[in-house]
């Protein structure tokens, strides 16, 4: 194997695995420690995933919410990127193998790659659903969207067409909140040969509520709001199977096919399978076993933070926040080390800010910390504006800014960002008849203005 890092290197050498929150966090938090830094990732960019359904559903570019991870060189020369995937790890050698047969030796290695969707073990989940965990996946998401939507246009609606969103958590309750705007506020416009009527968001939850980690009061406001968009909701509901055109649920004891078009996984989070491959300890979730220092058990100089790892002693919420401080940790121990005063750097304890979820326009929940629980419109001004800041790079947060301003305060504009399209006779949208009535969409709209 060829060894990718050049030899004049002496100083201690940090590897990071995974440019997402924790894995920028401590390359950022290193600039001015006295080590060599290499950034490894397989893809070429960052992805903001809290705002990937915005993607999904036509209001953000892919752009907005991706950054190039070699721009970290801009204001830190003591860091390269090198793109690539972990294939194995050497612990006893201190050597990472990637694929294509490069290594790389590292004398402090820090693990932040994150998690994919977990569809545990139901039929036909990896096959028929979509997840929204990389851009590339958003932006399928919103083709097929726009094929079918498109397919009915030209051809006459003679089914009805429906999205179900399977998860009541943030990321589902955010897509099917976007969703039903798109169709309650832009589909009359954009698509008048379309009977919005006959288009529906299903919403798929196994608890008999959404957004379980919030208090009860905000999950029935959330629910509320989800109803005044005209959101099918199915709560106390388990997927037990899904299908080329559809998912098959259950509710009490009774099976019901639910026809749809599309199907977006939001429903739990799991290691990738390669971690299996790393020689670290694995624990729930297959996340990375860790100690109260981030270090990964058993292994000297490892460390594992974000989504991916997992303290027994002390879970943390797999959120941006125990990444982002998890990462500066880490960094802060690395520096210590490198001077000799490891022993005098405390455990790791997290600060939980708070969590926020928006349904859509002018609605949102939040639950911050040290102040009263926030919804409607101030939980979402604050929703939108931590999200701005929290993007990478200011070209990124002005043109998030302009596309979200276009979205929510120009109500006269119905603009959609759009990709490629298959052509109308290749086109084989899975679209069946629906299963439920549905209210009105004006009334709806309405609803959703409020």
């Amino acid at each position: 194997m060829s060894d990718t890092v050049p030899a004049a290197l002496v100083r201690p050498h940090v590897v990071v695995v995974g440019g997402g929150f924790g894995g920028i966090a401590t390359v950022r938090k290193l600039a001015r420690a006295d080590v060599d830094i290499t950034l490894i990732d397989r893809h070429t960019y960052n992805t903001f995933n809290p705002l990937l359904y915005q993607v999904a559903t036509a209001s953000l570019n892919p752009g907005d919410v991706t950054w190039f991870l070699r721009a970290i060189r801009a204001k830190q020369d003591n860091v390269r990127f090198l793109k690539g995937t972990v294939t194995s790890m050497d612990h006893d050698a201190q050597v990472i193998n990637l694929d294509g047969g490069h290594s790389v030796k590292y004398d402090y290695l820090v693990i932040g790659v994150g998690v994919t969707a977990n569809f545990f073990g139901i039929p036909g989940a990896p096959e028929f659903s979509m997840p929204l965990y990389r851009r590339s996946q958003a932006l399928a998401v919103r083709d097929k969207m726009f094929a079918n939507l498109e397919y009915a246009a030209v051809n006459g609606q003679d089914r009805d067409l429906r999205i179900v969103v399977v998860g009541g958590g943030a990321t589902g309750v955010e897509t099917a909140g976007a969703f039903a705007e798109l169709r309650n506020n832009d589909m009359p416009v954009t698509y008048p040969e379309l009977d919005v009527d006959r288009v529906h968001i299903t919403l798929v939850e196994m608890m008999p509520h959404v957004l379980g980690p919030f208090h009860p009061k905000l999950r029935d406001y959330a629910r509320k709001s989800l109803e005044k968009r005209d959101v099918d909701l199915r709560l106390g509901t388990a997927v037990k199977e899904v299908r080329e055109d559809g998912v098959m649920v259950e509710t009490d004891g009774t099976e019901e096919f639910i026809a749809a078009g599309i199907v977006v996984w939001a429903s739990g989070i799991t290691a990738h399978s390669v971690v299996g491959d790393w020689d670290v300890p694995q624990g729930r979730g297959g996340r990375i076993e860790t100690d109260a220092h981030c270090q990964v058990r058993g292994r000297s100089n490892v460390f594992a933070i974000g989504d991916v790892a997992i303290d027994p002693d002390n879970p943390l919420p797999q959120l941006a926040q125990p990444a982002l401080q998890g990462g500066k940790h880490v960094a802060k121990l690395i520096k210590a080390d490198v001077r000799g005063k490891r022993d005098k750097v405390k455990p790791f304890t997290y600060f939980d800010k708070g969590t926020m979820a928006t349904i859509g326009r002018a609605s949102a929940v939040a639950e911050i910390k040290y102040l009263p629980r926030l919804k409607g419109f101030l939980a979402w001004i604050i929703w939108v504006g931590l999200h701005i800041a929290t993007l990478l790079g200011n070209r990124n947060r002005l043109a998030t800014l302009i596309n979200l301003s276009a979205k929510y305060l120009s109500v006269g504009s119905h603009n959609a960002i759009v990709g490629e399209t298959p052509p109308i006779a290749a086109t084989q949208p899975q679209v069946m008849k629906s299963t439920t009535p549905r209210k009105p969409a004006k009334k709806a709209a309405k609803k959703s203005a409020k």
